[in-house]
């Protein structure tokens, strides 16, 4: 599967942290001191005896032999299940560190190989460099209970562990999987959340070694099935098969035991198999769940491994997490003078590390789920969005690891020779953007009386100078009563629309090449707030004016309480709308996106949690679509027909029985069936009890999916940061356009600076004239300095 690298210079990223993780432990098992505890040597109690908990017992032990450690097991010594296990060179180099011989033991019994095959509609996909190293289970174990043995760990296998551990003992590590009894005995403390996800798999095996990592893709009459198979001996693969639950039935795979699923997954992937059988061991179908836990700790228990967290098998991170939290454990006792000062800087420091692969995970995860929606990509490019599905590979790691391989895949895409993906021109309607960043719309609270200033032109006029596509106003105001605060800008009056065509003409005299566009909005229940670094949402002290919604619900139980709009009120509306746009094509806008997102207005209608109207524009999402689209259809009839619009949506409220994302789909079609050129996916903001799930570019896969099932162009935004994830999101085929916000706060040429930092100097990057002179990055530090060298670590590979 995927690899990470080691943090270097260079931006790559990985479990850099495994290496010196252990490194600690093993200073203080030299360090005499560390071994001086004030009263009897420490009892730990270790629940279940997987590689987890075998190899926090042999660490343990090795740091100071005069604790007495017993690790308590219910199944036989030789009892395993599962069959191959991968561990990444980022942990192997921390074992290394903390346990040379446990480290020897492994080296002896790895198969490795580099390449990754993609088979998908009989062809195969190969891509190179990924360096993965894997060993059975069962061999891994018994390399474990050896080196427990002759460290002097008392193993206790058909054993249940007693109640009253954390009694008897000064620290009890709970590892006893994902159906931990330790973590539901304790629920109420560790407060476990488990998330049970759509796709039904089995781990076999198959009496050969693939000479690759193996992914194959099997269309059938009842839907899709996919294998994931990895050689783990000279002479075994694990293979797993998986498909959602709603193909896993319709093929009947629910009324067959476990020998008849055996064969027949072995009939559908014959090809893959070489027509050889697929064995099991005690195998069954089941569906993967996220574990997710508030608390790692109760007094002197911990979890530890699958017990505290999850991540899905496709980014292998089973075994991988376990070995790496006995480490940080290891290592936070042996610097810390009381247990509960270890378990805390234990889970602080794990935490963050297991959060950011339970996100790469998911993502993973939910791309299998998904998988029908890419098939029909472009062969390689569908391979491309296969391996960065995780976003921890990324188009530049990939071209690290597998030059040839991102070249032909770039130039299927189109690209030219030599050009990064996000400097492709890209057309909507009658404008083609230079290239694929767009300067998201953010709020300025900067405007008096709704004119834009000073502070406009060079904000935008320098993001425009800066080289993005498409340089976005923030939510410009059709009315007075529409602002969301006393400093937003509008387009209600002539004198407004004056201001903006200042600005435009700026753009277009200055920075050739760069569009720009209007987003139009009202602030519905979001308004008559302060500005928002005086206090984002409080309303004001004073100057307040009434607020219209689609209901008569605050956001906030603070703010004022809108007035649900009438029939009469809605007809002024879309005047209002149709009158600024018309403004704005006279200003001289190159686009025109229609704000129906986080909350305003016309976002109110949309979301069922905003919109508990009773007549013809509110209850069914028809229904409630129903004055959005009017809306729309009056700005698109006054609007240039050759210019393009676009509209903002918010893809998911957060928040139970809101907006979903299959609504978006919906929303984003129905949008596109009245003209709509690109739907501008964002997420949230609709309700103030929203819980959002953040990360890096999370928001990505919401409009990844409204662009392979509604057909429509797509703009992601959200926590897209790097130039790499830009070139990442538009290969992969996951949207059309990028647009970010704070990047350009901080660095107005980020576009440019992109281009330089890529070596790219070619068209879709070109430098104002009074700039070029800095068009090439300065150099900085030693010259000679060694480039960084890429690790082969497969940090996301798969685990147990």
């Amino acid at each position: 599967m995927e690899r990470t690298v080691s943090e270097s210079p260079s931006g790559a990223r990985g479990c850099a942290g495994c290496a010196a993780t252990a490194a600690r432990a093993r200073s203080a098992a030299t360090d005499p001191r560390s071994h001086a505890r004030p009263g009897h040597p420490l009892r730990v109690a270790i629940i279940g005896g997987g590689p987890g908990g075998l190899y926090a017992a042999a660490l343990l032990k090795r740091l100071d032999p005069a604790r007495e450690i017993t690790v308590w097991e219910r199944n036989a010594p030789d009892d395993t299940f599962g069959f191959g296990v991968v561990l990444s060179d980022e942990t192997l180099g921390g074992m290394e560190h903390a346990d040379p011989e446990v480290y020897e033991a492994l080296q002896r019994h790895f198969t490795r190989w580099d390449d990754i095959d993609i088979v998908h509609r009989d062809t195969r996909h190969t891509s190179s460099g990924h360096g993965f190293a894997a060993l059975g289970r069962r061999r891994l174990l018994e390399i474990l209970h050896t080196r427990c043995r002759d460290l002097g760990v008392d193993l206790r296998f058909r054993a249940g562990a007693p109640e009253d551990l954390a009694g008897t003992h000064d620290l009890v590590i709970a590892a006893d999987g994902i159906h931990s009894t330790t973590r539901e005995r304790h629920a109420d403390v560790f407060r476990p959340r488990v998330t049970q996800h759509r796709c039904r798999y089995i781990w076999l095996a198959a009496d050969f070694p693939f000479d690759s990592f193996r992914f194959e893709i099997a269309e059938t009459e009842h839907g899709v099935m996919q294998l994931h198979g990895y050689p783990y001996a000279p002479d075994a693969s694990t293979v797993i098969i998986e498909m959602r639950d709603e193909v896993w039935r319709a093929a009947g795979f629910d009324e067959l035991d476990e020998a008849e699923s055996v064969e027949r997954c072995a009939k559908i992937f014959a090809e893959a198999l070489r027509g050889r059988p697929l064995k099991s061991n005690n195998s069954a179908w089941t569906t993967f769940r996220t574990v997710v836990n508030d608390r790692w700790s109760h007094g002197n228990v911990v979890l530890l491994g699958d017990a505290a967290h999850t991540a899905h098998f496709s980014i292998g991170s089973g075994t991988k997490l376990a070995v790496e939290d006995a480490l940080a454990l290891a290592a936070c006792l042996e610097e810390r003078d009381t247990v509960p000062e270890t378990l805390a800087a234990y889970e602080a420091e794990r935490r963050p590390v297991v959060a950011s692969t339970q996100r790469a995970a998911r993502a993973s995860l939910e791309w299998f789920e998904n998988i029908a929606l890419y098939l029909d990509q472009p062969p390689r490019q569908f391979a491309f969005n296969l391996l960065t599905r995780s976003r921890r590979v990324t188009h530049d790691n990939l071209r690290l690891r597998d030059a040839r391989f991102t070249q032909t895949v770039e130039r299927e895409f189109g690209c030219p020779p030599g050009t990064p993906p996000m400097f492709t021109p890209f057309r909507l309607r009658g404008l083609t953007l230079r290239n694929r960043v767009v300067v998201s719309p953010m709020d300025m609270y900067s405007a008096a009386d709704g004119v834009p200033g000073d502070f406009h032109l060079v904000h935008l006029g320098a993001r425009a100078l800066g080289g993005a596509g498409l340089v976005m106003t923030e939510m410009v105001c059709v009315s007075e009563e529409g602002r969301i605060t006393p400093g937003c800008a509008g387009l209600y009056t002539g004198r407004q629309a004056e201001a903006w065509k200042r600005i435009t003409n700026f753009v277009h005299e200055r920075a050739p090449g760069t569009a720009i566009g209007v987003q139009l909005g009202h602030s519905g229940r979001k308004g008559s707030t302060k500005v928002m670094w005086e206090g984002m949402d409080e309303p004001l002290e004073e100057g307040n004016w009434p607020l219209v919604a689609p209901s008569a619900l605050p956001y906030k139980v603070f703010s004022q309480t809108p007035r649900e709009l009438s029939r009469a009120q809605l007809t002024d509306l879309r005047e209002q709308f149709a009158a600024a746009a018309v403004r704005a094509a006279r200003a001289g806008f190159d686009l025109l996106e229609l704000h129906c997102a986080h909350g305003y207005l016309l976002s109110g209608f949309l979301s069922p949690l905003t919109n508990r109207r009773t007549d013809a524009y509110g209850g069914s999402l028809e229904k409630r679509l129903r004055f959005p689209l009017e809306v729309f259809d009056a700005v698109r009839n006054v609007w240039p027909g050759e210019r393009p619009m676009t509209v903002r949506i918010s893809a998911t409220d957060w928040a139970e029985g809101g907006t979903r994302a299959e609504d978006a789909v919906e929303i984003a079609r129905a949008f596109a069936a009245h003209g709509a050129d690109a739907i501008d996916v964002s997420t949230g903001q609709v309700v103030a009890d929203e819980q959002p799930e953040f990360g890096r570019s999370y928001q990505t896969p919401f409009a990844d999916r409204i662009r392979h099932t509604a057909g429509i162009p797509v703009i992601a935004v959200g926590a897209i940061s790097s130039w790499d994830d830009v070139n990442s999101l538009i290969l992969a085929g996951r949207t059309d356009l990028c647009a970010l916000a704070r990047p350009h706060l901080y660095d107005p040429h980020w576009t440019l600076h992109a281009a330089a930092e890529q070596g790219y100097t070619g068209p879709g990057a070109t430098w104002p004239a009074p700039y070029r002179a800095g068009s090439r990055r300065p150099r900085t530090g030693r010259t000679d300095a060694p480039k960084p060298r890429l690790s082969l670590g497969s940090g996301d590979a798969r685990g147990g």
